[in-house]
């Protein structure tokens, strides 16, 4: 970033939405978005999340979703330092949690060296929230007591090539995967390779904690012929393991 280090007369908050049901806010992120001078949101943002800002505040649209980028990211971090010159609280609202695949680091490493403070607040990411609403418990006594989250959307140009899916089968006995699906057959590809049976249960949560969710659960080697057939589009979680099974018991 070309730009010369500044004292910034406002600070810039990272505030996580959480996963779509507003009653998931946290009071800390709700007070920041009564008072905010300048809120900029992502697209999975709700609606009923973004009623909660300040009247006066403007409001910008820095949404991503895939092939419709409202702003490219070091766009949007150059945006969030600009408004913090002139405005005493910026939130940059992020849906879940901005430490969990949310680029909030990024984000967060960008504004300290351009010298705006900068808070994050925390927010209930949807790979917990998800399929606890869609009564899968991420661990269970008698089915796993282990958990990997992991992406199943990897950039251009990061740290490593890919993920590495042979470890994560035989580490972990729940899997929980964030916007894996239009990756999908090949990350089933690759789990049945590292040994997974078959067998395995599979939920997908669409829409999750919001009044539209819905659920799609089957076994790897069906999940995407089902897929397909029902038309199951994202954002979803994804949760592989034995857990899944609890989903026909616990859903309410």
């Amino acid at each position: 970033m070309n730009r010369d280090i500044q004292k910034a007369v406002g600070k810039v908050y990272l505030v996580g939405a959480g996963p779509g049901d507003p009653g998931l806010m946290t009071i800390k992120g709700k007070t920041l978005l009564e008072v905010a001078d300048v809120v900029i949101y992502d697209a999975l943002v709700s609606p009923e999340i973004l009623a909660m800002t300040n009247p006066l505040a403007e409001k910008i649209n820095a949404g991503k979703r895939r092939g419709r980028h409202s702003l490219p990211q070091n766009q949007t971090t150059e945006l969030l330092i600009d408004k913090a010159q002139d405005n005493a609280i910026v939130v940059r609202l992020k849906g879940g949690d901005p430490f969990v695949f949310g680029r909030g680091g990024e984000e967060m490493e960008d504004l300290i060296k351009a010298g705006v403070s900068v808070e994050v607040v925390p927010g209930i990411t949807s790979g917990i929230a998800a399929p606890a609403y869609a009564g899968i418990p991420l661990t269970h006594r008698l089915y796993s007591s282990s958990v990997t989250f992991v992406t199943g959307h990897e950039s251009v140009g990061k740290y490593r090539p890919a993920v590495d899916w042979l470890s994560i089968a035989k580490g972990s006995e729940t899997i929980v995967i964030y916007m894996g699906i239009q990756n999908l057959a090949n990350i089933v590809e690759e789990l049945l390779k590292a040994g997974l049976s078959a067998e395995t249960p599979i939920g997908l949560i669409r829409w999750g904690t919001r009044p539209e969710q819905e659920e799609l659960i089957g076994k790897l080697e069906t999940i995407v012929e089902q897929v397909e057939k029902s038309n199951f589009e994202a954002p979803a979680i994804v949760v592989i393991g034995a857990v899944v099974k609890l989903h026909s018991i616990l859903k309410s």
